[in-house]
């Protein structure tokens, strides 16, 4: 999954108690598209206990931590933050001000009461499982008590979640993150996300629906559906039989509003032909697909216990491109994996040639406590991690400079999504997910326009309204 750090900008109205000012909460969320999504809903949650988030984290009754756990050595970037809080909260006891502090997310998940006991300014730790039991947690916090919330049950989180209110969606802007999908029974071997997200479990169509309603009803006018194997999504239908990924989105595109569909992240194994139907059959469905192949060697993907071969993914590239010839790859690539050799990365170089991404995310390998990666031998030395990556990097930037170079002087359609960064400019995504910057006079923030591609930057695309 893409990886960023983002902090939640809502714009929540609070519960106010009688004689009572709302109380802030700031909250910082690192990692993907799944946790930004999370601390929307446990914004939503917060605001029913009158929390009413803010951005300066000096205002804040309440301090959130989103955490991630892929980037190496997460624990301890966590602890190093959590240090630098506990001065302020220090500062502000002194004042007679409670600052209550919490650690949300996988490292939450993995560290469980490890955090409280090195990290004495945590007053509530709690998993991604649980976060429909965020509201009480507080209130036990506020009421004096170290709180630790990581156990769950496999069940559908999102059922006790409260909906989030219209004015709080409309807050969002004109594209959406809807997760349908979460956890994954699929135990790569240098992955945590089985151990800190759980089993698969997903949604049913009527939740998922619902929720796409309103936010069609606030103006969102792009959705994108989140899960860490969203393909593998197979949900309740209205009718009591169970749905796949290609039917979920053929009803979706039915909501009046929605003009644009996503997904994301996809594994290779569940890409079944319902879903490149779909791809070749919905003018809505975005012509971008992520699907990680991780290396383009069949010994290190049976050691990352990926269960399909290189030639599978090519032959399934192959598929998806007969069906949608327009479609711009993405992908994920781990370099370093223990035991690759130099033949090994070679695949890998070979793998990217063939199937030309548009856009590609790839690290070196670094290993997670509990995986079974963690336990193999023959861990690749740093210096040579550092000169594959540069290498598949260089590969992959100049592939995505030739993508983007492609679409000059092509027309496509642009939602405008903000404001540019200079007077006069609006910034929107094209078809296939790039930034792509346009004069204001083209439309305003909602609207989907024609433009020509006149100009193609390092990241982002100029355009002008055909």
């Amino acid at each position: 999954m893409e990886l960023n750090d983002t902090i939640t900008r809502e714009a929540l109205q609070p519960v106010e108690t009688e004689n009572a000012a709302p109380r802030k909460v700031f909250m910082k969320t690192y990692g993907c598209q799944m946790n930004v999504y999370d601390s929307q809903r446990m914004s939503d949650a917060l605001s029913l206990e009158g929390y009413l988030p803010t951005e300066v984290i000096e205002d804040a009754d309440l301090i959130l931590i989103n955490t991630c756990h892929i980037r190496e050595k997460a624990a301890e970037k966590v602890y190093s933050q959590l240090g630098r809080l506990r001065k302020l909260k220090d500062e502000r006891a002194a004042r007679g001000r409670e600052t209550l502090v919490g650690v949300a997310g996988c490292v939450a998940q993995a560290e469980g009461d490890e955090i409280l006991r090195r990290a004495p300014v945590v007053d509530l730790v709690i998993g991604p499982q649980t976060y429909h039991r965020l509201p009480q947690v507080v209130r036990k916090a506020r009421a004096g008590e170290k709180v630790v919330e990581t156990e769950y049950a496999i069940e559908d989180k999102f059922e006790h979640l409260p909906s989030a209110s219209r004015n709080a969606t409309r807050s969002r802007g004109v594209t959406a993150f809807l997760t349908v999908q979460e956890g994954c029974d699929k135990f790569c071997t240098f992955c945590v996300v089985p151990y800190t997200r759980g089993s698969e479990v997903s949604r049913p169509v009527a939740k998922i629906v619902a929720e796409a309603e309103k936010l069609a009803d606030a103006g969102v006018r792009e959705v994108t559906l989140l899960g860490q194997n969203v393909n593998a999504w197979h949900g309740e239908g209205p009718d009591g039989s169970e749905w796949g990924l290609g039917k979920l989105l053929f009803r979706l595109a039915e909501i009046p509003g929605i003009a644009r569909l996503r997904y994301t992240t996809s594994h290779p194994r569940d890409m079944d032909d319902a879903l490149i139907e779909a791809h070749r059959d919905l003018d809505i469905l975005m012509p971008y697909l992520h699907l990680p192949v991780q290396s383009g060697s069949d010994r290190i993907l049976k050691a990352m216990n990926r269960k399909h071969t290189a030639a599978d993914y090519l032959a399934l590239v192959d598929r998806i491109r007969a069906a949608k010839p327009d479609i711009a790859m993405s992908g994920d690539f781990i370099v370093g994996f223990p035991g690759e050799s130099d033949e090994d990365f070679e695949a890998t170089m070979q793998l990217v040639r063939d199937v030309t991404y548009a856009q590609a995310f790839s690290f070196k390998y670094s290993p997670r406590p509990g995986t079974p990666g963690a336990e193999m031998g023959s861990h690749v030395d740093e210096t040579v991690k550092d000169e594959r990556l540069q290498r598949l990097q260089a590969l992959l930037i100049t592939q995505q400079r030739a993508f983007a170079a492609s679409l000059v002087n092509k027309e496509m359609d642009l939602l405008i999504e903000k404001a540019g960064r200079e007077a006069g400019q609006r910034v929107g995504r094209s078809p296939w997910l790039q930034p792509v910057i346009v004069d204001e006079k083209a439309g305003e923030i909602g609207d989907i326009v024609r433009v020509r591609i006149t100009k193609a930057g390092p990241n982002s695309l100029f355009s002008e309204p055909v």
